[in-house]
């Protein structure tokens, strides 16, 4: 299970540490791709065989069906956590999510988001924003 957040340091050919927590969930492989907001998703292999299984029953004569598939797709890269527990982020993934020198890896459960620092500093912003629309949220799930 991927929680809690983690802000590393990206080395200059786009190599980062992954958390050690989360290294663990990664044993099979895993895909990042865009996110939605300004983040990239981590999948791991058979998360993302799931995923990308809802993702292909999206009807392609819509355009929306269209954009959804190119972005999950298209932007898609494998990845693999190597000896030293990186991974090279690809140069057209960081720019997407506007990757510089710090990154924070946020845990989702089944899969994670890579953000830039300061992106990550904004969503906070927008999560401190919508607490109270939290206890809406937990009424709807029972909680």
């Amino acid at each position: 299970m991927f929680i809690g957040e983690y802000e590393h340091s990206i080395d200059e050919k786009g190599r980062v540490a992954i958390p050690a927590r989360f290294r663990e969930h990664l044993t099979e492989g895993f895909y990042i791709t865009v996110g939605f907001e300004t983040c990239l998703q981590a999948f791991p292999m058979p998360v993302f065989t799931e995923v990308s299984a809802k993702v292909r029953q999206v009807s392609m004569a819509t355009e929306q069906g269209r954009l959804m598939r190119r972005m999950f797709f298209s932007k898609a890269a494998d990845a693999d956590v190597d000896r030293q527990g990186r991974v090279l982020i690809p140069h057209n993934l960081r720019e997407e999510a506007g990757i510089g020198e710090r990154v924070v890896f946020a845990g989702m459960e089944t899969y994670f988001e890579i953000w830039s620092a300061e992106e990550w500093e904004r969503m906070q912003v927008k999560l401190k924003e919508g607490r109270g629309l939290m206890s809406e949220t937990t009424v709807m799930l029972n909680i």
